[in-house]
């Protein structure tokens, strides 16, 4: 009976141990220090700068989403042959679309990683997944909440079939933005 008792607190002890862990790390604040990180406060492509994203129209929701002067009606972020890497030139477009986010605790997104059709299929859904899941990341050191961001593969489901020129592969190498109806 005392070895029942002994045994039953120490896993108390050890799961109390392990919640506490995972508490401090859950709440340890995220910084990334690259210079890639560093917000330079210049225009964004289109000529919006990265603060003027958060502009809402009468109804509370973003009109620069359908503007296609905006920066966010921008929606892919393209990457090299079998990369993940998100090319610098990319930066404000990302920065735009959280800083969105942040504004808007309601919206959410689905990135949906996509590949040109060389390579295998399961290969291809995977670099799609890592695709969508490196503009998470990003997003997320910026601020963003999980529960605002979905990620999906597609693979080579939408890559332009019949055309293997490497002007149509590289239009395949993408994360597409897809907003989901704000609540």
């Amino acid at each position: 009976m005392n070895k029942q008792l002994m045994a039953s607190l120490l896993v108390v002890l050890l799961l109390g141990a392990c919640s506490n862990k995972a508490a401090k790390d859950a709440s340890a604040p995220v910084a990334d220090k690259s210079p890639a990180m560093a917000d330079t406060g210049a225009p964004a492509a289109g000529g919006d700068t990265v603060a003027s994203v958060v502009a809402d129209d009468e109804s509370g929701k973003s009109a620069l989403l359908n503007d296609p002067s905006s920066i966010l009606y921008k929606r892919s972020i393209y990457f090299d042959y079998d990369s993940e890497t998100i090319n610098a030139e990319y930066r404000p477009l990302i920065e735009a679309h959280a800083k969105y986010l942040l504004a808007h605790p309601n919206a959410r997104m689905v990135l949906q990683g996509n590949t040109d059709e060389r390579g295998a299929r399961e290969y291809n859904l995977s670099l799609g997944q890592r695709r969508a899941v490196a503009v998470k990341r990003v997003m997320n050191v910026l601020g963003v909440q999980d529960t605002q961001i979905e990620t999906v593969s597609f693979g080579e489901e939408k890559a332009k079939l019949g055309c293997a020129a490497e002007s149509c592969y590289k239009d395949d190498r993408r994360v597409d933005i897809a907003y989901q109806v704000e609540k």
